[in-house]
């Protein structure tokens, strides 16, 4: 239910540590391009990019799409599936994580849109510096290590393809985020 001064969950209360302010915040909502999101990794997309014709002219390869980055002794990296469930709205925003050792790839098996929140690499992120982004197309992102970002946020039931750091026990940092620092992000 909705309390005077935020929202409460319908679990029983906790005290006020379960209470947080509504945050209204105006976060532009970006689409994705190579150049907006050069900051914090790739933009992995076919569009206007040249390839090479392979096995006897029935393939167009386009190599090299994004830099995998893996840190540290152990240089294995893993391709994963996700299956990533439809994200319901308005979502609350209350925590942001990193990978130290690795870059992280997110390519949809299909076309279906996903949202990209990040903040800039830091030892904590900084909540007004965060940038939302809308990938869609059948596009990819590949974070850069130790950017900071939201879990993903797919806007439909959807397959992942990932790829990151093999040995992933040390290669993720959470920042839980203040009362004050949590908000909503609406989507439509």
């Amino acid at each position: 239910f909705q309390a005077e001064d935020g929202i409460r969950d319908r679990s029983p209360s906790r005290g006020l540590g379960d209470v947080y302010k509504r945050q209204f915040v105006n976060y532009k909502i970006k689409n994705i391009s190579k150049e907006n999101f050069k900051n914090y990794g790739d933009l992995i997309t076919t569009s206007n990019k040249n390839y090479e014709s392979i096995n006897k002219d029935t393939t167009d390869s386009f190599f090299d799409l994004a830099n995998i980055q893996i840190i540290g002794d152990d240089k294995r990296s893993r391709l994963n599936i996700f299956q990533a469930k439809k994200r319901n709205f308005p979502l609350k925003i209350n925590m942001l994580e990193n990978h130290p050792f690795s870059s992280q790839v997110f390519l949809p098996f299909n076309a279906s849109g996903f949202l990209v929140l990040v903040a800039p690499i830091g030892n904590k992120p900084k909540i007004d510096l965060i940038e939302i982004f809308k990938v869609s197309g059948g596009d990819g992102i590949n974070f850069n290590p130790k950017v900071w970002h939201f879990p993903l946020i797919s806007l439909e039931n959807e397959k992942y393809i990932t790829i990151d750091k093999k040995d992933a026990d040390n290669n993720i940092e959470i920042y839980n985020f203040e009362q004050s620092e949590i908000f909503e992000l609406n989507y439509e």
